[in-house]
């Protein structure tokens, strides 16, 4: 019998998810819709949709595992949402404007009037704001709806105002949210320049907490409505990109999450922040006072379905597997200019032509490449050695990929078994609810699907192509 259950709730881009896990990490239901989307979704969406959602996918998810749940023994629920959009809330708790989504770009030149101030103000923390950044959001909001400003209540984020209609608590925020709005981290507080040079009032800002502390318990009209317990406690909630690393397990220093999609996501745990001069490389805060460091390249997965269209790429990966290594080198980023682990705008990528087994294994080869010296840079910036690497995304499901990543950093790696923001969003809410700290609570809900350890004479022989690999990165001036 299963003594507890937690509830994730993820509000993507284009649609929502909520996942059920038990204190083991088993998860026992999940519910998922698509936004119905009005043109420009990508610059604003209605909050209220995403709730209205929610309150169609929870109930659903109640019944769904009602037969063979205990729903009295749910213990907490939690949120993730995307980084960097921003919500003007009113002071009846109600949108002023929509949500301005992190994908908006007309923030433009306030994210570089705020990166400007904050560049003469912090010491150190977080100075690399874009139109992607919370803070140029709010700036732009003020400069467009001056005639708002008497009506607003705070300026929150995605998942805080799901958080917000759960349990009626607004004002707070949590780390990972709070840092690309200009939290300075290192202080734990909002620092003087934003109210003082960028006009951000101090009390449009949010008290900001700890992800997955807890905050109040579920409001008992949802309760006795989704058949909840009155009890059951809404935590504070975490950026959709930390959800993910924290249903990867990668939660204890020198644990490392690499996630690839269209693009290669790494991000890890830390005992002190990393200093990256670059820039490439930014810092969020753990819950337990360790530091969350990563950064995104451009390089992914994507060039598979683009190089490879029309091919059997599990066949094709069967025949790579025959043929380790390659005997050419490739780089398959597809677009100009590549952000992490280097910042190089004019960077093209290159493959060879030809047979296509062969080009298919120096692709794999590459991106291998990119994540090496990606953890390499990390190690010697922070000092601290990379024990573990756990992985997710599409890039996770070709063994013989997870081969040549685990022979090229010379680590094992895990693919993990449920790696979304919901399961993510789950486990921080067991973190406090139920565990004693977010370490504890993966340690017990995070187990991987399988683990793939170097093999040595790959090892040797990707020792040796990394070094030409990286030669080349030089003599085409990508890498100095």
């Amino acid at each position: 019998m299963r003594q507890a259950y937690f509830i994730g709730i993820d509000i993507g881009t284009q649609g929502a998810r909520v996942v059920m896990l038990d204190e083991t990490g088993r998860q026992w239901g999940a519910k998922e819709e698509a936004f119905l989307l009005n043109d420009g979704w990508r610059e604003e969406q209605s909050p209220q949709l995403w709730w209205d959602c929610c309150c169609r996918l929870i109930p659903a998810l109640m019944q769904e595992v009602k037969p063979y749940v205990d729903l009295g023994k749910i213990k907490a629920v939690a949120v993730t949402s995307t980084s960097g959009t921003i919500i003007p809330l009113g002071v009846d708790h109600n949108p002023l404007h929509p949500a301005i989504m992190y994908s908006d770009p007309r923030s433009l030149n306030e994210a570089a009037f705020c990166k400007e101030v904050a560049v003469q103000h912090v010491k150190e923390g977080y100075t690399a704001f874009n139109a992607s950044s919370g803070l140029p959001k709010m700036k732009w909001f003020l400069n467009q709806y001056p005639d708002l400003t008497s009506k607003l209540f705070k300026f929150i984020h995605a998942a805080d105002f799901i958080t917000g209609r759960l349990c009626g608590e607004y004002g707070v925020t949590d780390f990972t949210n709070a840092m690309k709005s200009g939290y300075d981290l290192y202080q734990n507080k909002w620092p003087e320049y934003i109210s003082e040079k960028i006009g951000v009032k101090k009390e449009w800002l949010q008290e900001v907490k700890p992800s997955g502390a807890p905050l109040r318990c579920i409001i008992s009209e949802l309760a006795l409505q989704w058949g909840l317990p009155e009890n059951v406690m809404v935590s504070t909630g975490m950026t959709d990109g930390c959800a993910s690393q924290v249903a990867s397990g990668a939660v204890s220093p020198g644990q490392w999450n690499t996630t690839i999609g269209t693009t290669l996501v790494i991000k890890g745990v830390t005992v002190q922040p990393i200093n990256d001069p670059s820039g490439v490389i930014y810092n969020h805060r753990h819950p337990s006072g360790y530091w969350m460091p990563g950064g995104a390249s451009n390089t992914g997965a994507d060039w598979a379905s683009k190089l490879f269209s029309g091919e059997d790429l599990q066949e094709l990966s069967r025949q790579a597997a025959k043929r380790l290594p390659a005997e050419s080198l490739a780089w398959p980023l597809l677009q100009q200019g590549e952000r992490f682990p280097f910042n190089a705008p004019q960077a093209e990528g290159f493959w060879p032509q030809g047979d296509t087994v062969e080009k298919f294994i120096a692709c794999m080869e590459g991106v291998a490449f990119i994540e090496r010296y990606a953890f390499e840079r990390i190690s010697e910036l922070s000092g601290e050695k990379i024990t573990a690497v756990f992985t997710a995304g599409g890039g996770s499901n070709s063994d013989t990929w997870l081969r040549i990543r685990a022979s090229v950093m010379n680590v094992p790696v895990s693919k993990m078994k449920n790696v979304s923001g919901a399961a993510g969003a789950a486990i921080l809410a067991a973190s406090r609810s139920f565990y004693s700290t977010l370490q504890e609570a993966a340690a017990m809900m995070v187990s991987p699907e399988m683990t793939v350890k170097p093999e040595h004479s790959l090892v040797l022989a990707y020792d040796q192509k990394y070094q030409l690999f990286m030669q080349e990165l030089k003599s085409r001036k990508v890498y100095a």
